[in-house]
């Protein structure tokens, strides 16, 4: 939309923020670059900061729709999309359970080998004994092996192990500090993201955007220090390779329950085989976040896309 056109809509828009989640640095970025833009292009919207769940109730009072920018914890996992279906607010993105699911990586496999989308082998660790799940780990998956929390994103607390006393050391440390444990094979080759958005009634991949790290591991500082990794948007793959791996991201998307927009990461072998690590429900929207980078190769501007994205929370006046 022209920066010179005023919308009609004049809802009160929440873009939320904030939230009790590691990851609340980089979800006050998102939420103030994305409310600045919406201010920017004239909708009535506030940035609301939380700091916790206790804060949303009274700070969306009189509030008709809700653009979240939560990232991780009770924000992405369906506990807050539960919440405002249940104060009957409008909200952008997946609903609850797809949420769930997608923060969830353990029941994101599951779901993903249900319907037949490509991803490495796995295992989640549940309520039983820590030292037998370990066993059962080295009787069926072969090293190196990926141990990271079920329940986190931005890569924190993910591990590549090589052996069964680095193993045992990740795992212990994951479950000491994040409850939850997956444990899944490594899969050597290239690190890819695939931004999903729905357009024109249908969800479509954007361009591939590659990213390439020191060491090969794109970790948190990574992510979100400017000039460590390397991103190559559109990726460079031929036609084909380059189908397959969107196809799979819509698929993943799709499998998930997930609506409006996400972010898919796959890792693509040296054979050109597509792995679908995980879906981002609530993907970042920071000058450095990959969903805007796809969208921009794809021609859509960050005030486009931030005007898409507001649009999902009208899911009724869908066909």
């Amino acid at each position: 939309m022209p920066m010179s056109e005023m919308p009609s809509d004049r809802r009160r828009i929440a873009v939320l923020a904030g939230g009790d989640s590691p990851e609340r640095a980089v979800s006050l970025v998102s939420g103030e670059s994305v409310h600045r833009t919406l201010v920017a292009l004239g909708y009535n919207a506030e940035l609301v900061c939380i700091d916790t769940l206790n804060d949303l109730v009274p700070r969306l009072t009189g509030i008709d729709v809700v653009l979240s920018c939560l990232h991780g914890g009770s924000g992405e996992n369906g506990t807050v999309q539960l919440l405002l279906d249940v104060m009957g607010i409008p909200y952008t993105g997946s609903g609850a359970l797809a949420s769930y699911r997608t923060m969830d990586k353990g029941e994101s496999k599951a779901l993903f080998l249900q319907k037949r989308v490509p991803t490495p082998s796995g295992l989640a660790f549940g309520k039983q004994d820590l030292g037998r799940f370990l066993a059962d780990v080295r009787g069926q998956l072969s090293f190196p092996l990926v141990a990271k929390p079920r329940d986190a994103g931005s890569t924190l607390g993910v591990h590549i192990v090589r052996d069964a006393d680095e193993l045992e050391r990740a795992a212990r440390s994951i479950v000491a500090e994040f409850k939850t444990l997956l444990v899944e094979a490594f899969i050597p080759g290239r690190e890819l993201t695939v931004g999903v958005l729905r357009i024109d009634g249908r969800h479509v991949a954007l361009p591939i955007v590659e990213v390439r790290s020191p060491g090969g591991f794109f970790d948190y500082e990574a992510k979100y220090t400017d000039g460590i990794a390397e991103f190559l948007t559109p990726a460079p793959l031929d036609d084909e390779v380059t189908e397959a791996v969107q196809s799979d991201a819509v698929r993943a998307h799709e499998a998930l329950g997930c609506y409006g927009y996400s972010r898919v990461d796959v890792r693509l072998t040296d054979e050109n085989a597509p792995f679908v690590l995980e879906v981002n429900s609530l993907p970042g929207m920071t000058p450095m976040s990959d969903l805007p980078r796809s969208a921009q190769a794809a021609g859509i501007t960050y005030e486009d896309l931030v005007v898409r994205m507001l649009a999902t929370a009208d899911k009724e006046m869908e066909p």
